[in-house]
């Protein structure tokens, strides 16, 4: 799927997950499929049917004035509205990934509490030992990691750090569409998580924030910094949180 295809099913995931109400719209009575109509959103964002149609549809290029009326229709947060710029390839899309294992390395090391270098597929680049130790899993790739049912009774509150995550994972995928790794992924996840497709099929996207989570009893507060070199990597430090 081309991005101008994954900017299309993006905008449709979006609107079929408002109802008329959201919007200030009466309701219409009963309604075939769930969301608001295209017409609608057309409306709204001041745009033609036939050419929001095609928008959804992937066959036309738009600028920057129509997909901002459309992110405010379809009330769009900042982290979405940015991702359908760069869908659009109105926003630069990050370069492509450097070998930044050496230069995050002496962060990683000495940083003094648990600490990894990951790539945008969210892959282990490297990790200090203290990173290591918490896991205590064998899976390198975070994504994979936080949705293991092994993890699960160590971390009560797992799921609102995992879905942080997939959000930032789905932000790279749209971008990268043709990338083998990210359908390497998603094959392993759908296989061995099915319940949670819904994650992936909503298509929420989100940059990674600050966030808290406990494992073995022990709050810790993860953060992600994103490298200049790479603004696609990232390092993942976590410090011991308030309980």
């Amino acid at each position: 799927m081309s991005t101008k295809q994954e900017l299309g099913a993006f905008l449709r995931a979006h609107r079929e997950r408002l109802t008329p109400s959201d919007v200030g719209l009466a309701g219409g009575g009963r309604r075939r499929t769930p969301g608001l109509r295209r017409e609608e959103v057309a409306a709204l964002s001041g745009v033609g049917l036939a050419w929001y149609t095609w928008l959804e549809q992937g066959r036309v290029d738009t600028s920057r004035q129509v997909l901002d009326a459309v992110s405010r229709a379809l009330h769009l947060d900042a982290d979405s509205h940015s991702h359908v710029l760069t869908l659009a390839g109105l926003l630069p899309t990050p370069a492509p990934q450097l070998p930044l294992t050496a230069t995050l390395a002496p962060l990683v090391n000495t940083w003094p509490g648990p600490a990894a270098a990951v790539d945008r597929h969210f892959d282990l680049l490297t990790a200090n030992p203290a990173y290591r130790d918490l896991w205590r899993l064998p899976e390198t790739n975070l994504v994979l990691l936080l949705t293991d049912p092994a993890l699960h009774d160590r971390m009560p509150d797992w799921e609102p750090l995992a879905q942080d995550v997939f959000r930032q994972f789905r932000l790279h995928a749209d971008r990268h569409p043709d990338d083998p790794r990210t359908t390497d992924l998603l094959t392993r996840f759908t296989r061995e998580r099915p319940e949670l497709a819904p994650w992936w099929e909503c298509r929420s996207v989100q940059e990674f924030r600050t966030t808290t989570a406990t494992i073995d009893d022990r709050s810790w507060t993860f953060s992600l910094l994103r490298p200049s070199e790479d603004p696609e990597a990232g390092v993942l430090l976590l410090r011991p949180g308030l309980r």
